[in-house]
């Protein structure tokens, strides 16, 4: 593929780059490694982890998808809380368009390995071929290192055992609260519209099926569209 090829040409990738997507797998590998412990240690067959890195490749909304499904909650539920959580993608993938490739092949992978992470190297170069060479350096490391780190979580899982005694149980929402954490600080808006629809969801998760209250919750960006016109 010609788009792909140009990104391996001499220069576009220096040493820095290399050395921040090196640091970015190692971290998404860890993460990889619990998500896949936690998914088969809390009931679910080793495939779907497995599939499901392969096929959505979303770390967040594949977090918040399980986390439903172990919860109790149904897969059109876990589907739908993945999917609304992983909307940005698409205001993400309208950013780095332009250097993914022209061949349709290229647009069709290059789509799939739209992350934060490989927005955010592919949008830091300074020229139109290191954000090319960027974002698929990166994107292809972390899809190989991400999906490596699920199945070993994910063969390792079986062994684990009871995931309420080892603690694992609480990983989810510990990593939910981490990744909503940088919104809420810098961005008052943000933080208006996160409480009512924590109380809403809160209210709510006694009288209806896991995953319908992190629906219900989407009702304070009510209030935080109504912010920003005011």
């Amino acid at each position: 593929m010609r788009s792909m090829q140009r990104t391996t040409r001499a220069g576009a990738v220096d040493a820095g780059l290399l050395r921040d997507v090196a640091l970015v797998c190692l971290a998404g590998g860890i993460v990889g490694v619990s998500f896949g412990a936690i998914a088969v240690a809390g009931g679910l067959p080793v495939w779907v982890p497995v599939v499901m890195s392969l096929v959505v490749y979303a770390g967040s909304a594949q977090f918040s998808a399980v986390g439903v499904l172990l919860a109790g909650g149904g897969p059109v539920a876990a589907a739908a809380t993945g999917l609304l959580l992983n909307t940005r993608t698409a205001a993400f993938g309208l950013a780095v368009a332009p250097y993914i490739g022209r061949s349709r092949l290229a647009r069709l992978a290059g789509a799939h390995l739209v992350t934060d992470e490989t927005v955010a190297f592919a949008l830091a170069q300074r020229d139109p071929e290191r954000r090319r060479a960027a974002f698929w350096v990166s994107g292809v490391a972390l899809f190989a290192v991400w999906n490596a780190g699920v199945l070993a979580g994910a063969l390792a899982g079986s062994a684990l055992g009871d995931t309420a005694r080892l603690g694992l149980d609480a990983a989810f929402p510990a990593v939910l609260v981490a990744l909503v954490l940088p919104a809420l600080r810098k961005d008052a808006g943000v933080r208006r519209a996160a409480l009512p629809g924590a109380a809403l969801a809160l209210a709510a998760t006694p009288f209806v099926p896991a995953g319908v209250p992190v629906l219900l919750a989407l009702a304070g960006l009510l209030l935080h569209g109504r912010g920003r016109t005011a």
